[in-house]
């Protein structure tokens, strides 16, 4: 004899379902894929991107913006730290411009919030670019193709506001969309194998997205370098991180966590590049800033997930520097 359900029950167990569902429709998901287009000013641009390549503007004439981030790579360029113009190691590693659009803070310290500021300090910086305005102006009106063009895109010229506006408009279209893992989140679940996903229920279940999440996964918080114990590799002089920036002692040895995008093609890793490969930085933050020790298996599924992340420029994948990544 079948049983006779309850009716009130019965629609109790429905109100709950719908609720159930209705809350889980409503929870952000911690990853979002890249935009496939960027609405910018094309002129604008095709502007920057002739500046961005243009030894003109550091002060020897000798570097570009991208003799450190070349974009034939991952938008970095492949060394353990940066090297000045004379060839002096600096105290950081330089971090891919590729997708710097979405973060929310700039250089490893969040010393500046908007791109523009961005760009301009590393124009001026002295160990880097070490540009000065009114020489730098004086050299781009020189060359009558310039001034030719920024008359024609901008009501009053050549400025060096519209130099850093050029550059920070070329600097906003570096994006690179159509990794494995965002046509994963566009519902193509096929885009990725059984150990990827595998991997990706691991980055979640472990704890990394807490701080790599968002559309870039990371670029937009702060998070101490270290939380269960020093990392090894440390490097002398000790860099402070963000504390050089605002003279607290609670960011001590704080930096700016780094998007993963691309992070297959843009090692060495950490601000002071300490890991040489994905599977050494994977454990690093497994054991210091998540107190746990990996299986191998675990980590490998979690490198074969970070591997998806890879996008494309101009239509091509990005591929590793081996300039300086053999």
């Amino acid at each position: 004899m079948t049983q006779k359900r309850n009716p009130r029950l019965f629609l109790a167990e429905c109100i709950g379902l719908a609720l159930s569902v209705a809350v889980q429709a409503q929870t952000p998901e911690p990853l979002a894929s890249l935009p496939l287009k960027v609405d910018l000013n094309a002129p604008r641009v095709v502007l920057g991107q002739r500046l961005f390549h243009d030894p003109q503007l550091s002060d020897q004439g000798q570097r570009s913006c991208a003799s450190c981030h070349p974009l034939d790579s991952g938008g970095m360029d492949g060394k353990v730290r940066a090297e000045s113009a004379d060839g002096v190691s600096l105290l950081r590693n330089t971090p891919s411009l590729f997708n710097v659009s979405f973060n929310y803070f700039f250089n490893w310290d969040g010393v500046v919030t908007t791109l523009e500021a961005h760009t301009e300090k590393v124009m001026l910086n002295p160990n880097i670019m070490n540009a000065k305005w009114p020489e730098l102006i004086e050299r781009l009106r020189a060359v009558p193709d310039y001034v030719d063009a920024f008359s024609r895109i901008y009501p009053d010229g050549l400025t060096k506001a519209n130099v850093v506006d050029a550059l920070s408009n070329f600097e906003r279209s570096l994006v690179t969309p159509n990794a494995r893992f965002d046509r994963f989140l566009r519902g193509d679940t096929a885009a990725l194998d059984a150990e990827e996903q595998q991997g990706y229920r691991l980055f979640n279940a472990l704890g990394c997205v807490a701080c790599h999440q968002g559309v870039n996964l990371g670029g937009n918080l702060f998070q101490k370098f270290g939380i269960f114990g020093t990392p090894k590799g440390e490097q002398d002089p000790v860099d402070e991180g963000r504390y050089n920036v605002t003279g607290n002692d609670r960011d001590r040895g704080v930096f700016r966590v780094p998007s993963l995008r691309n992070v297959a093609v843009t090692a060495p890793y950490f601000h002071d590049g300490r890991a040489a490969n994905l599977e050494a930085a994977v454990d690093t933050m497994a054991e210091h800033q998540l107190g746990k020790r990996l299986a191998t298996k675990q980590r490998d599924a979690i490198v074969k997930f970070l591997n998806t992340l890879t996008g494309e420029y101009a239509g091509r994948a990005l591929a590793v520097n081996k300039k300086t990544n053999p």
